[in-house]
């Protein structure tokens, strides 16, 4: 019988599954990997946790062992110990290869620290970074604890109206951003309503628009053909510390939108904060695909902003781990 599988990327989605199981009492085991070599399809630092039902939630690689890692995982769970496994390379178990190359071990611990996985999830849920620290031990011994460092899920918000912005909500949506959207347009709200993470907020003058709640994980995206409600929303946005900020239109329309900002007082590098005309492949005339290159541009910008950063301690013992680095470092799209 195959165990069923809920394909979670992000940290704050698998300890959210930890944050329940923590409420109701019911017994879990969490996994983390904890190093890689060569190809993965997962992050260092990558979580999943299976409980006594034999249910999986986060994943380890694309589906080509983790299987195995859950049925580990269970028999952890009846034995009360952890412990640490490595796939592919240098792996015992020679029947489950790594197409991509290289190897993954993971830690198994069917007593992880709740009370630190709790606080992480709320920190990651309030919008705030977070670490956890992990003990990994062998038959030999303990090895390095390995601190990994969590950055909350992107967040966008969407300020427009017509197709592209509704393409762009439900595209958002789906690849897991947190979505938050600013519309004059009624009937577009109601359209994209179900793709956002709180109401959608309707805008009727372009006076109200004061205030962005926007962090350095957060994209922010204009999507009007009617420019004229741009300036008070990217006034308002390059007030935040948003880690990225675009909009919609071409080149002539970029420059002039620059312009109009520089007369309401904007800096040249403040205005160079604003990425224009939106989007990796230039020129489309289609919705969807507009959308999808408007989010490829922010995932290619946060690839680089979100790394999982591992700090490798010193060793709890004299003899180090032959394969943890002293500093490894991972990237993440969300």
């Amino acid at each position: 019988m195959v165990n069923p599988i809920t394909y979670h990327d992000h940290a704050v989605e698998v300890l959210a599954q930890v944050a329940a199981y923590v409420r109701t009492g019911q017994r879990f085991v969490l996994i983390t990997s904890v190093d890689i070599k060569g190809g993965s399809a997962r992050d260092l630092g990558s979580l999943a946790v299976v409980n006594d039902a034999g249910e999986m939630t986060g994943y380890m690689s694309n589906g080509c062992i983790d299987q195995d890692i859950l049925l580990q995982a269970l028999e952890c769970l009846r034995s009360g110990s952890a412990r640490l496994l490595r796939y592919g390379d240098g792996s015992p178990f020679r029947d489950l290869t790594l197409p991509c190359g290289g190897a993954l071990s993971v830690w198994i611990d069917p007593a992880p620290d709740t009370a630190a996985l709790v606080e992480a999830y709320n920190a990651l849920l309030a919008r705030a970074p977070a670490t956890l620290t992990f003990f990994p031990e062998t038959a030999g011994g303990a090895l390095a604890p390995i601190t990994i460092a969590y950055q909350p899920k992107v967040a966008l918000t969407l300020a427009g109206r017509g197709a592209i912005f509704r393409a762009t909500a439900k595209i958002a949506h789906a690849i897991g951003f947190d979505v938050t959207a600013f519309s004059p347009d009624l009937h577009d709200l109601d359209a994209i309503t179900a793709y956002c993470n709180k109401p959608p907020t309707h805008v009727t003058s372009q006076q109200g628009i004061t205030a962005l709640e926007l962090d350095a994980t957060s994209g922010f995206l204009t999507l009007f053909h009617d420019h004229d409600w741009e300036p008070a929303f990217l006034v308002a946005a390059l007030a935040t510390t948003a880690g990225f900020i675009g909009a919609l239109g071409s080149q002539r329309t970029h420059a002039a939108r620059l312009a109009q900002l520089a007369d309401r007082g904007i800096s040249e590098r403040d205005q160079q904060r604003i990425r224009g005309p939106i989007g990796l492949v230039p020129s489309l005339r289609n919705a969807d695909l507009i959308a999808v290159s408007a989010l490829a541009e922010i995932a290619q910008a946060f690839a680089y902003e979100q790394q999982l950063v591992v700090e490798v301690q010193q060793a709890r013992q004299a003899e180090p781990s032959p394969f943890l680095a002293v500093v490894q470092k991972a990237r993440s799209v969300c």
